[in-house]
């Protein structure tokens, strides 16, 4: 039958939509017959498909628990494992400095510091080691006499201390809740948070952005396994540590927090088991929508293991308070803050006690009269606050607020400071990202190659690959599943559907749908040579468009990016598969990645296992070699050149074009003019990508199959040095291995496009192809 059909030179089956209008099918499969534009029919169905993941996530969740109630200790170390994932998923990973507290003064006040006196407390400004180069700032509000408790009380990030203590206008004297805590006798912190304004969000000798300041350290950090929220959230922690080391200080502590302070507070109690009690004001809600609200809040994973409720019983048995408040309308490019109906919140409080035994947390949800929002730091929350601290919560607030003693009080100077230290430390994480690589992958992997005695004596020799392709298993693994994300659902049966679109002198052209999972397609144009033999088995290439492209771009109307280098393939008789991926629709396609975030998943999950449909299809063609199958990308398809054939072995090889790069500085450096930092590819950083890989370690992953790099000199993607660089590591240990002839780098006079000069005699070379007449 397979002979027959073959010698046929693949002679059409006819199968009738309409009487008119036949569809010409490749044998074998069913008639195509959508209509419109299939990559916004492929986005729609994607966005199906993983808003019914974060649906589904709330049911899934438990299987990542293991709750023993039989007592305290036995309870926090069977939630220790889910703390612990998400103190790594929130950047709570660094070593924090010797707790200190200092307190300083400015030219124009006196006592150390002192900014304000009451007859009950004192007010200092002060700051706190954190990290290397990270501090705290803000405001301590000291009790005259001994303190009852010790409370680090958070602002939302548009507050400055001195508004929510009253040295300053801004916030109502009801809302000032560090206040009315230092009153009763508790020791307050208030930090400095960094805000939503975006002044110092960028650099002026290369651009300033638009992001607020809160998204612009996300972004970078990001990358680097950080997050701004994880920096606050040790600033907090580091305050503890200063209240906890006092000697001979038994006090309890609790932490407060309104808005985005009320996430930072929450996320605080989650962290650390030494914090007693949590107030959260204007935060707590279900996080099924989290993909919607600022860009700042994305964590990955967050919700395939947490929702509020889930994290409320990482607190359990300590105390909480939840207070119900209006939440600052915030309006930011990318995602919206606004007052979520009380409904919502009581439903995801409710949550908890379906996840915990009776009676083994103090909480309380709080509202203001029928269910309207209260406070923030409202009477009765802050009294169910101190209640749980063991305080009593008696003295009202003082009509008077605190007088500041300062003449000027530069906040925006604070602020810059702030945000620079932030921005200074994950820069320092890029610069030394490489070391930390090499210990996670490459050292580990192949210990004899960080041996300078090895290097000296064996310079000339090489080693047996096999080890290191053993050893590297685990990592193709850990880059699928913990950086990139990968989609737990099994694929579904092909049912392909195509329609011919293309009759050339050479070669025919049919445009195939493939099944990946509900909703979700694979899609792309067959280029078929007419000239194939019965039994004739030929090398596939697969030739991967890039941003805001289809695939017709690679075949047809000599695109300047593309020059129809998938067509030119198909003259010179290899079979070609020109495949759609999603990044087309602009932010569609990153709002598609941001929700994807939010079950461990990127927009890369999606192109992973739409290639792992295609190549599966393509092995059962009778014309097709599926031991020949080569990969050739360019820009974002080459970025995908670089994830998707080193992850999918039934790629023999891979060509990255107009994208290799030293990935890490690409997506965080803030010194760089070619860093997606001042662009708008905010979906481009993927969580801890920094610390375990960048272009040469994912190149690694395709040891021992062929990889080649294709390199315009005036291609602004990237500098020549830095691609030079990088590919030099993956040559050098290609070479170490004695697969030296397997990888090369060809560099040519031009820009961002397709060159397909070394590439194709590389494809050629590689896929055992002779070469064809053009």
């Amino acid at each position: 039958m397979t002979r027959v059909w073959l010698a046929c030179s693949l002679a059409f089956s006819i199968s009738v939509l309409a009487p008119a209008e036949p569809i010409q099918t490749l044998p074998g499969t069913q008639p195509l017959s959508w209509d419109g534009d299939l990559s916004e029919r492929m986005m729609d169905g994607a966005h199906r498909f993983v808003e019914r993941k974060i649906d589904d996530s709330i049911e899934s969740r438990p299987k990542y628990w293991k709750r023993d109630f039989s007592s305290r200790q036995a309870y926090e170390a069977s939630v220790e494992p889910n703390r612990q994932r998400f103190m790594k998923s929130i950047g709570v990973v660094d070593r924090r400095l010797l707790a200190a507290m200092e307190r300083f003064g400015n030219q124009d006040t006196d006592n150390v510091g002192v900014v304000a006196e009451t007859g009950t407390y004192r007010i200092y400004q002060v700051r706190w080691p954190v990290l290397e180069g990270v501090t705290g700032e803000g405001l301590l509000l000291e009790p005259k006499t001994p303190a009852r408790a010790h409370v680090v009380a958070l602002p939302d990030a548009d507050q400055t201390p001195e508004q929510i203590v009253g040295l300053a206008p801004g916030v109502p004297p009801d809302a000032q809740f560090p206040r009315r805590l230092a009153e009763n006798g508790v020791e307050v912190i208030v930090p400095v948070l960094i805000d939503r304004t975006s002044r110092w969000s960028g650099h002026a000798d290369i651009h300033l952005t638009d992001q607020s300041h809160r998204e612009w350290i996300y972004r970078q950090a990001f990358h680097m396994g950080r997050h701004v929220i994880g920096y606050e959230v040790q600033k907090v922690l580091a305050a503890v540590d200063w209240f906890r080391d006092r000697r001979g200080d038994t006090g309890r502590v609790g932490v407060a927090g309104y808005a985005e302070g009320g996430l930072v507070a929450f996320y605080a109690a989650v962290v650390d088991p030494r914090i007693d009690a949590a107030l959260v004001s204007g935060y707590f809600d279900s996080r099924q929508r989290v993909w919607s609200e600022p860009l700042y809040r994305n964590v990955w994973g967050l919700q395939r293991e947490f929702g509020d409720a889930e994290l409320a019983t990482l607190i359990a048995p300590r105390g909480l308070v939840v207070e119900y408040s209006t939440v600052p309308d915030v309006a930011d490019p990318r995602g919206r803050l606004n007052t979520p109906r009380f409904e919502s919140v009581k439903s995801e409080f409710g949550r908890i006690d379906r996840l915990m035994q009776s009676g083994f947390q103090p909480r309380q949800l709080v509202s203001g009269t029928h269910d309207a929002p209260a406070g923030p730091g409202s009477q009765r929350a802050l009294q169910e606050f101190a209640k749980v601290l063991s305080v009593a919560f008696s003295v009202p607030i003082s009509p008077r607020p605190p007088a500041d003693r300062r003449r000027t009080v530069d906040v925006a100077s604070r602020q810059k400071h702030q945000v620079m230290e932030l921005e200074g430390h994950v820069q320092r994480l890029i610069r030394d990202s490489e070391r930390v690589r090499d210990q996670f992958f490459l050292y580990k992997v192949a210990p004899e190659l960080a041996d300078d005695t090895w290097t000296r004596e064996l310079r000339h020799k090489t080693i047996a690959p096999d080890k290191f392709i053993e050893g590297s298993k685990s990592y193709r693994q850990y880059l699928w599943e913990e950086v990139l994300g990968k989609f737990d659902e099994p694929l579904m049966p092909f049912n392909p559907r195509t329609r011919q679109i293309y009759d050339r002198p050479t070669w025919v052209g049919y445009e195939v749908v493939l099944d990946v999972w509900p909703d979700v397609f694979a899609w792309g144009v067959l280029l078929v040579p007419k000239d194939l033999k019965p039994g004739e088995r030929r090398p596939v290439v697969v030739c991967q468009h890039g941003r805001a492209s289809v695939p017709k771009d690679t075949i047809e109307g000599d695109d300047a990016y593309y020059h129809d280098f998938a067509a030119r393939l198909a003259d010179r008789g290899f079979i070609v598969f020109a495949p759609h991926n999603l990044y087309r629709g602009e932010d569609r396609y990153r709002s598609l990645s941001r929700k994807a975030n939010g079950v461990k998943a990127s927009l890369f999950s999606f192109i992973i296992g739409q290639h792992d449909q295609i190549l599966r299809w393509l092995e059962t063609l009778p014309f097709v070699d599926g031991k020949r199958i080569g990969f050739y990308g360019l820009s974002y398809g080459g970025e995908t050149a670089v994830r998707v054939p080193t992850l999918l072995e039934r790629y023999s090889l891979s060509i990255c074009s107009g994208d290799f790069n030293n990935w890490t500085e690409k997506v965080a450096a803030t010194d760089q003019h070619f860093s997606f930092m001042y662009t708008i590819e905010w979906e481009m950083p993927y969580f801890n990508m920094g610390n375990t890989f960048d272009y040469a370690e994912m190149a690694y992953l395709m040891i021992p199959r062929p990889f080649m790099v294709e390199r315009g000199h005036h291609d602004r993607v990237a500098q020549d040095q830095w691609v030079a660089y990088e590919y030099a590591k993956v040559r050098w240990l290609y070479t170490q291995l004695g697969l030296g002839d397997a990888t090369v780098i060809e560099y040519f006079n031009g820009g961002h496009t397709i060159n397909g000069e070394g590439t194709f005699e590389f494809l050629q070379k590689h896929l055992n192809w002779p070469e064809r007449s053009r």
